[in-house]
């Protein structure tokens, strides 16, 4: 049996992590780890889960935890996410998403555990790109321009050195845009999804948004999840993975999609506020590596992601 850490376990990422662990033959021993909240032990499936409060960034408590729970697996999902939190918040978005990297890193090493780390990362690393450097590879340079991204550049920097000076076993991703439902509402298409449904069912008179002529490349959560057990089995020590579907859509483009699925035909107003200060006008990446090493690729179709998002606001703002 196979035992698991999973850091931010309350967050987005974690429950469908769960969801795809939970379909597999195998089982495991899973310990969550969360600043925010508390859950009593219980089990799903193959799955039997225990929970911890705690702040990743106090490195004594998190080698105690460490030491006694000894994991086979560490997925390290923890994180503040959000690149317009970083610009309000710079300082602490840096810290918490280098420091409590770099102790769990430091933990692993001076306990000599032998265990697998998934280090995520961002496509935000690649920052400003011109067109003709599309789709962006593993090869392609760094250029972050926000304090996220900047973050995300020295855990993956750090990562590296604890591979390559200390021998601790690391798996890299750059994680592009991943969407779906339970997605808070702070972030773009969820934000799109929830302000759509708000103003069908007449809760709101007008749709909000920043800049809606960006590119990214956006792909299910679910898949990503697939893609991240995936190369904690067969990644590549010390190997960084896109994780991306191979195609660019503008957030006008996505926009008009919701609109068209949730059958409602009505103008957007732009807020300034909602702009960020600098913010990359297209990020398109390629998933060549990762399929060719591992036979990972996406597969949920994009408007089947927009359906579930619509439909979880329904149902989260009509209370069913």
């Amino acid at each position: 049996m196979k035992k698991v850490l999973i850091t931010g376990f309350t967050g987005f990422v974690s429950k469908y992590l769960l969801d795809h662990l939970a379909d597999s033959p195998d089982e495991f021993t899973i310990l969550g780890l969360s600043r925010s909240q508390y859950f009593e032990a219980f089990s799903i499936k193959n799955l039997t889960i225990s929970v911890k409060k705690i702040d990743l960034t106090n490195q004594a408590e998190l080698q105690s935890i460490l030491e006694q729970f000894r994991p086979d697996h560490i997925y390290h999902l923890a994180s503040d996410s959000s690149v317009s939190y970083s610009w309000l918040k710079p300082i602490e978005s840096f810290q918490n998403n280098t420091n409590i990297f770099l102790n769990l890193a430091e933990s692993v090493r001076l306990l000599g555990l032998k265990c697998r780390i998934l280090s995520v990362g961002s496509s935000e690393e690649y920052g400003m790109v011109e067109a003709k450097n599309l789709p962006l590879t593993e090869e392609s340079a760094f250029n972050p321009i926000s304090p996220y991204a900047v973050a995300r550049v020295s855990q993956e920097l750090l990562s590296k050195v604890y591979v390559q000076g200390f021998g601790v076993d690391i798996v890299m991703t750059r994680s592009f845009n991943h969407i779906g439902p339970n997605q808070k509402g702070n972030f773009v298409i969820s934000s799109f999804a929830k302000q759509i449904v708000q103003y069908k069912l007449g809760l709101a008179s007008t749709i909000e948004v920043g800049n809606v002529s960006i590119i990214r490349d956006f792909l299910d959560v679910r898949d990503v999840v697939k893609a991240y057990t995936t190369l904690i089995a067969s990644g590549a020590t010390g190997e960084v993975y896109n994780i991306c579907s191979n195609q660019g859509r503008s957030l006008e483009e996505v926009l008009a999609s919701l609109m068209q699925l949730a059958g409602i035909d009505h103008p957007y107003t732009s807020n300034d506020q909602l702009i960020r200060p600098a913010d990359n006008p297209v990020i398109v990446g390629s998933n060549a590596k990762i399929k060719a090493h591992c036979g990972w690729q996406p597969l949920i179709p994009f408007e089947q992601t927009l359906r579930d998002m619509l439909q979880y606001w329904e149902t989260q703002l009509m209370g069913r």
